[in-house]
């Protein structure tokens, strides 16, 4: 009885590992183990540096949070502890478009925020 190899399978295998693998350099794209490595490493960088992206937003809105309390005469750390304080519940996110968006708006909430 001949051995059974499954080519449909295996081919559909390495088929998807190679469309992965387009665009890469050299045998990176074309070598079936080669590009198996690399696909592999890629993932998981795209893994690692999805959370990484949300630590650098953050620090960006923490900046630019720091850079509009200043000039409203106050300092990040102040305005924070402030909210917290006065029980405001309102995200990083929303006071940095606060603060680049609607200056206005941001300075209602430094100031009662400070007051």
């Amino acid at each position: 009885m001949p051995r059974s190899q499954n080519k449909v399978a295996s081919h559909r295998r390495r088929k998807r590992i190679l469309a992965r693998a387009k665009g890469y350099w050299g045998g990176r794209s074309k070598v079936l183990t080669v590009a198996k490595h690399h696909v592999d490493k890629a993932e998981s960088h795209a893994y690692r540096h999805r959370r990484t992206k949300k630590r650098t937003y953050r620090t960006l809105w923490n900046t630019r949070i720091n850079a509009a309390a200043r000039l409203n005469g106050t300092t990040y750390s102040r305005l924070i502890a402030g909210l917290g304080k006065k029980q405001i519940a309102i995200n990083r996110k929303v006071l940095a478009d606060l603060a680049v968006n609607h200056p206005q708006a941001f300075a209602e909430v430094v100031k009662f925020a400070t007051a």
